[in-house]
């Protein structure tokens, strides 16, 4: 596919506290194989050409760290203090976005396993389709329940996708989903749901099982294996 010409720019979030990780710091910060897990991630976008700018929204504490993690990134870069939900911080860093910008690439700062390769097909498909996301198949057999704890049904499991991130869309369409949500205070547990919300198709694209997000002690110990046994993207 032909690339326009167009301004792209990179929200990480990393303003998790870490409760889950059970660690004295927040988990964007632990190391992975000798680098932060934030570095590893900012270091796939800061090498991505299609990326203009990169936005990493924080704690306040956590954007003085990361000043000093992140100096040597080349692309402009931004740090943004963000809010009391995943959705809140999202929201700042798109509103901090540069005004020439077409197109917002969201991505979780504890993501370091994605490619170069995903950020820039879903860049692709979002000015193509409007909105995309990164998803692998599931490999589980999925059960809807009802209230009552029963089985509803259970979906053909070739149309079950597990979703990460990247989730990309066009400016105007994540600007009007975010809007929307906070008027209607319906939010939901990624972006591309508030697209959803707001009846907007939203175009699912190959991610990779070695894109982990990290959040817990054990996958600390998956992410390792990754990096040593020729999985996902090394960054090193």
């Amino acid at each position: 596919m032909e690339r326009e010409t167009i301004f792209c720019s990179a929200v990480i979030v990393a303003a998790g506290s870490g409760k889950r990780m059970g660690a004295d710091r927040p988990k964007q910060f632990l190391e992975l194989c000798g680098k932060t897990i934030i570095e590893r991630t900012a270091a796939v976008f800061s090498g991505c050409k299609l990326i203009d700018e990169i936005i990493i929204v924080s704690s306040a504490e956590g954007i003085r760290e990361c000043e000093n993690l992140l100096g040597n990134i080349k692309k402009n870069i931004k740090y943004v203090v963000g809010g009391k939900e995943r959705y809140d911080s999202v929201y700042n860093g798109i509103r901090a976005v540069a005004p020439s910008c077409g197109v917002i690439v969201i991505h979780d700062g504890v993501r370091p396993f994605v490619t170069e390769k995903m950020i820039e097909d879903s860049i692709e498909y979002a000015m193509r389709y409007g909105a995309c996301v990164c998803a692998v198949k599931s490999k589980d057999t999925v059960k809807i329940c009802k209230a009552d704890g029963f089985v509803d049904h259970t979906p053909d499991r070739e149309l079950v996708y597990n979703v990460q991130t990247p989730q990309t869309f066009r400016r105007d369409i994540i600007e009007r989903a975010y809007k929307t949500a906070f008027e209607r205070g319906v939010f939901g547990t990624d972006d591309a749901s508030l697209a959803e919300n707001c009846g907007i198709p939203v175009r699912i694209i190959e991610g990779s099982y070695d894109n982990i997000k990290i959040t817990t002690p054990d996958d600390l110990v998956v992410g390792e294996k990754i990096l040593n046994g020729g999985g996902g993207n090394k960054n090193s």
